[in-house]
């Protein structure tokens, strides 16, 4: 076991892109990885910009209880499944957002409490649920007379149509939204206060932890001020390069196709435990 095993106590990581493989899902190893980690005791945090409905199933896949921040630190629930934290984007505020000009390739998305809300169909999302259980509605947004949301999630094959989007929307409302892109195809909004960072530090303060014995691991800008916060942070190989130039202190690791996470913990932190599959 090495130093750098020796103070991390906690171990924060992304979903897709990150702890998922590309046909999202936990490979074998990861699962008898993170089931070791849970062994030794370590708190472990999963933080992604999936829906919880969406993410608990994966979460269940590990076969061990873990902290879930989700919608990008709009919620938090306990290893119990209990609802600890919640917070929405007001109704007119989404509305403002979505009153500017959309051009109507943007699959809009709003992530409501048990249903998604979308403009168009689309098989890529649903293609990231195993098991359809956060379901789709087909709305007209403009009929729309409840607006209020956990995020708002806009998609397109072209990153500058949404770079375009996130400016025109910013320009009215920055005061009370932030934006991140979880992929370069993949445009989110929430409310200026929520953050995955934010979140972690509310499950680090009841588990009398700090960001200093936290390890993370992400591959997204939604992760940018998780992978700034902690004691020790891993950029994923599979991450834009964007992301790896605006954090080039920190270290990159191998992809989610090679289960970087899992090896890196493996080699770094678990020490040479053995692990078997």
């Amino acid at each position: 076991m090495n130093s750098e095993s020796k103070k991390i106590k906690v171990v924060i990581t992304d979903l897709d892109g990150t702890l998922l493989n590309p046909d999202h899902k936990v490979s074998p190893y990861t699962k008898s990885v993170f089931q070791e980690l849970y062994n030794q005791k370590y708190l472990i945090i999963v933080a992604t910009g999936r829906h919880h409905l969406d993410a608990m199933g994966i979460i269940d896949s590990l076969g061990i209880p873990v902290y879930l921040v989700s919608s990008n630190g709009a919620r938090i629930h306990s290893p119990e499944k209990k609802e600890l934290f919640a917070f929405d984007i007001a109704s007119d505020v989404v509305k403002s957002a979505l009153s500017v000009d959309i051009d109507p390739e943007i699959t809009t998305v709003l992530f409501k409490e048990n249903v998604w809300l979308t403009n168009r169909m689309s098989e890529k999302l649903n293609a990231f649920q195993a098991d359809l259980v956060y379901h789709p509605e087909l709305v007209d947004y403009s009929k729309l007379e409840d607006y209020e949301a956990i995020k708002i999630f806009f998609t397109h094959d072209n990153h500058e149509k949404l770079v375009a989007l996130k400016d025109v929307i910013l320009s009215k409302n920055s005061d009370v939204l932030h934006h991140a892109f979880s992929l370069p195809n993949c445009l989110e909004f929430m409310d200026k206060s929520v953050d995955k960072s934010v979140a972690i530090a509310k499950v680090l303060e009841l588990e009398n932890a700090t960001f200093v014995e936290a390890i993370s691991f992400g591959d997204g800008f939604n992760d940018l001020k998780m992978l700034s916060s902690t004691g020790k942070a891993l950029i994923m190989g599979n991450a834009p390069q964007n992301l790896k130039n605006e954090l080039p202190h920190i270290e990159v690791i191998e992809t989610n196709r090679e289960d970087g996470v899992a090896k890196y913990l493996t080699e770094n932190v678990l020490g040479k435990v053995s692990v078997t599959i």
